[in-house]
């Protein structure tokens, strides 16, 4: 993993970890290297969530790649996914993304889509890394006539809507619908879609000013959805994350349905319609084993993944299979978008919710979710994996995963990044893996802090 680059691009605290020199000299690396790759001057989108930060980032960003004659077009607030399909269908050399997503509004991140929409590969990114960390020379900067150009374009994101919009054919009159925007980059997008396709819309959280994004609101605070979808009376909701890349839903009783859940209800609709490729659905190693019990009856192959939505989308492009995610909302229709679409995944529910007549709370029956219980061994160092070698910690995990054989399961995930090992236990019964998961935490930091 790159110094600089991280699984979802760079990110840290503006202006202290995110500087605007930093932005610069990514926007300058980045120029140069897309276009020693393309041999022409790069033509770049630039699209931002709502964070005060976002201007100061899109400004630097923007002056580094005019400085290598670079072809800035900024789309302003627009989602994540709506840069990587503007980038993939307009012509640009390169999309980017200033957005640090879910995270809360002193963080902002640079992400890069490459003119396909997807990731940059590994190798362009630690070109550009390499530029900026050893001081490396680019080549000489242009001047006259060669410097680079900047065009605001914020009439964009109409462009995406109007494709959002084209990805189901249902009229959604009739469905009262809550919206949490997470005063973040859904703001316009999610509710001039639903309303556009017949829906009555309600909508929460959808005043931004700068620093309120993903304040207890969207995707990871669902308590004010919960209760506004049960006091309005909703047929449903969703709530999506600050760059609208994610998406959970809320049936009309107030429960959450997680991104485990919508997985297998579009799965098991597209299996029906005979449109999942390959019947097969993407999952991490994380998602509940309801969802995999989901695919051995329902005859779906569910495919299983490193956590992290970039393995999700590697083993999608690789297998050509077109449905995969994560629980966390962050859903992946290959065959519309190139990335995870919070606004895309809420219409095809929707539109499966429509054709079929049923609720969603009806609909989530598709799949039984487990209890699940996750605990964290705080231990002497980050990826430790000394635990395999320890005899007492393997016969304690071998003797738990023969006790829930076939009716749970056990979990083991040194963490990259803290010295944590988090334990994570399945089963039928919440009290019998909750202390399962305590005993085994507890052996891992006595054996190995």
């Amino acid at each position: 993993m790159g110094r600089l680059f991280g699984t979802d691009g760079v990110r840290g605290v503006a202006n202290r970890d995110l500087t605007y020199e930093l932005a610069a000299q990514i926007g300058q690396a980045g120029a140069y290297v897309l276009g020693k790759e393309n041999n022409k001057a790069p033509k770049i989108l630039i699209g931002m969530d709502t964070r005060l930060s976002g201007a100061m980032l899109e400004s630097a960003l923007a002056a580094g790649i005019m400085s290598m004659g670079g072809h800035v077009v900024c789309a302003g607030v627009i989602p994540t996914p709506g840069v990587a399909y503007l980038t993939r269908t307009l012509g640009f050399d390169a999309g980017i993304v200033v957005s640090a997503s879910h995270n809360s509004a002193e963080f902002n991140g640079i992400k890069f889509f490459n003119s396909e929409g997807y990731k940059l590969r590994d190798e362009i990114e630690e070109e550009i890394e390499n530029i900026i960390l050893n001081d490396e020379p680019v080549a000489e900067r242009p001047i006259g006539k060669g410097v680079g150009t900047l065009l605001r374009n914020e009439t964009l994101i109409t462009r995406y809507i109007e494709y959002v919009r084209s990805t189901v054919n249902t009229d959604f009159s009739g469905l009262k619908i809550a919206l949490d925007c997470a005063n973040g980059a859904s703001c316009r997008t999610s509710p001039a879609a639903f309303k556009a396709l017949g829906a009555e819309v309600l909508v929460i959280h959808n005043s931004p000013n700068g620093t309120n994004i993903n304040l207890n609101c969207g995707s990871t605070h669902m308590e004010d959805l919960c209760a506004f979808v049960r006091g309005n009376k909703c047929d449903l909701g969703f709530a999506f994350d600050g760059d609208a890349d994610r998406v959970l839903a809320v049936d009309s009783n107030g429960n959450v349905v997680n991104g485990d859940v919508i997985m297998s209800i579009c799965a098991n609709h597209m299996k029906e319609s005979g449109t999942l490729k390959q019947n097969t659905l993407v999952a991490t190693i994380m998602s509940n084993l309801g969802i995999f019990k989901m695919g051995e009856a329902r005859g779906i192959n569910v495919v299983k993944t490193k956590v992290g939505d970039r393995y999700v989308l590697q083993e999608m492009v690789e297998h050509g299979y077109c449905l995969g995610g994560e629980q966390s909302g962050h859903v992946i229709f290959l065959d519309h978008n190139t990335t995870g679409d919070g606004l895309i995944t809420a219409l095809q529910l929707t539109q499966i919710i429509k054709e079929n007549g049923k609720s969603l709370s009806e609909l989530s029956s598709v799949i039984t979710i487990y209890p699940q219980v996750l605990k964290n061994a705080r231990v002497e160092r980050s990826g430790n994996s000394e635990y395999i070698e320890d005899e007492e910690i393997m016969n304690q995990i071998n003797a738990l995963n023969a006790k829930y054989n076939g009716r749970g399961r056990v979990l083991i995930r040194p963490s990259g990044t803290e010295p944590l090992i988090r334990v994570m236990i399945e089963g039928e019964n919440i009290e019998e893996i909750t202390a399962d998961a305590q005993a085994l935490a507890a052996l891992l930091e006595e054996k190995l802090s």
